[in-house]
């Protein structure tokens, strides 16, 4: 019965007359999306990461319909027993817990594994899970450097699996009818597109070397980064703002609508990337910048800027986050929510959708609620049809990347000079040294 059920799930995947979906219809619920393709086979999902963000993965993916998860992988013992309590809560069946998720993708049950663990472990995680033949949905950043972002794409392409990113605002009805009238002509061409992300993040303090927690298990949490003390101001949220494992707030929060911007402006790789910013707010150990400006530049005369604001909330063009398009005959704004508003060029609103579905930014765990469903509900449809997927993982290593290569040029002093084909940088060893990293020695992420 386990090889049938199986077998059905590869031929759906490779079959000919799979469907493709490019994006939602305004008017969905995520219950009839998911019913559009319709399958009646059951997914076997893992959970990795069940802190925060990951918990409220874990409860959205267990409320869809014929998906199980069957297993819950966290270092943290009482994270794994909160999450795995939620979801027996919610179907009746308590998952096993399975500390070390290599364990887990060794099961021949599992057909998918779901990644929210801090940024270091993405890429290196997916694509063991990738070798492994299981699915994965994959949240943002795809992944902590650049070069483990084109492995993962590499790998994607090798092993055949359904890599979905969790740039969620792809699948929001309503942003991708946006996005559909800036394509059309709403604002005319499109040239120039402004993101931004603004909180009052505090201080993290001056940490203190202590004693491993009993509950955690820090050197599987370390992984592939190489092995710095445990201080007890890293974990679980303040990791973000350190090089060796984070990669700052331009990843954390940029990576999403620096996102949309580049889907906006129907653009990939740049021809130049220059940044400023710095730890100004505090002194402490946070290393990240919390106020960073990234000037992105591309061959088809457009560009994109990112404004990262993390210890100043006062709200740009009235939201926390967003993106504004600017065109020739217009403006196209784009806030935290699943809205859009348009604009002539005397800032005279002219058209506004609005959401009927909540939505906060600053939530750390579950920003978007019931819309992360018609995202998730996409990924299963990949796996169950070879539904297109509506963020693969080249797409979001291309979003992924702009971000990146920002952090690169703040760390390395200089404006980065890059091939358009690919986004490598040109002639700077300097920043080159900051494509990839150092890994703890038989960790490195390998096809």
């Amino acid at each position: 019965m386990e090889d049938s059920r199986r077998t059905f799930i590869k031929k759906a995947m490779t079959g000919a007359a799979a469907i493709s979906v490019g994006g939602i219809l305004p008017g969905f619920s995520a219950r009839s999306y998911g019913s559009i393709l319709g399958s009646n086979d059951r997914i076997n999902i893992a959970m990795m990461g069940v802190n925060s963000r990951g918990l409220a993965l874990a409860g959205t993916f267990a409320k869809q319909e014929n998906v199980e998860i069957i297993y819950v992988c966290d270092v943290d013992s009482r994270a794994e027993a909160i999450c795995s309590a939620s979801i027996e809560k919610l179907k009746n069946k308590r998952p096993a817990a399975m500390p070390d998720f290599r364990k887990a993708l060794e099961s021949k049950s599992l057909d998918a594994i779901v990644i929210a663990t801090p940024d270091h472990w993405h890429a290196p995680a997916a694509i063991l899970a990738s070798k492994a033949g299981k699915n994965v949905y994959l949240e943002k950043p795809c992944s902590h450097n650049p070069n483990e972002g084109e492995i993962l794409v590499a790998a994607a392409a090798k092993y055949k699996n359904v890599i979905q990113m969790g740039n969620q605002r792809r699948s929001f009805p309503n942003i991708v009818a946006g996005i559909t009238e800036l394509k059309a002509g709403i604002i005319g061409r499109p040239y120039f597109a402004k993101t931004w992300y603004t909180n009052n993040r505090p201080s993290i303090g001056l940490g203190k070397e202590a004693p491993v927690p009993s509950w955690l298990d820090y050197e599987l949490w370390q992984g592939p980064a190489p092995r710095k003390s445990y201080k007890d101001n890293l974990i679980h949220y303040n990791w973000h703002w350190f090089w060796n494992w984070g990669t700052g707030e331009a990843l954390n929060n940029g990576t999403h609508f620096v996102d949309l911007a580049r889907w906006g402006l129907g653009v990939d790789y740049p021809i130049r990337v220059c940044s400023s910013g710095g730890r100004y707010r505090y002194k402490d150990d946070w290393e990240t910048p919390d106020t960073q400006v990234i000037n992105m530049e591309f061959d088809n005369n457009t560009s994109i800027t990112w404004e990262g604001l993390s210890c100043n909330g006062r709200p740009i063009e009235g939201s926390g986050v967003g993106v504004i398009f600017s065109g020739d005959q217009g403006s196209l704004r784009i806030d935290g929510s699943d809205s859009y508003s348009v604009f002539d060029l005397s800032g005279k609103l002219i058209k506004e959708v609005n959401s009927k579905t909540t939505t906060d930014a600053h939530n750390l765990s579950n920003p978007s609620a019931d819309l992360d469903s018609v995202h998730i509900c996409n990924f299963l449809d990949g796996i169950r049809s070879g539904a297109k997927l509506n963020a693969d993982i080249l797409s979001g290593h291309k979003s992924t990347l702009l971000v990146q290569l920002g952090n690169i040029a703040l760390r390395s002093g200089n404006t980065l000079h890059l091939d358009p084909s690919n986004g490598h940088i040109k002639n700077d060893p300097v920043a080159a040294k900051l494509w990839s990293r150092d890994y703890q020695p038989g960790w490195e992420p390998r096809l």
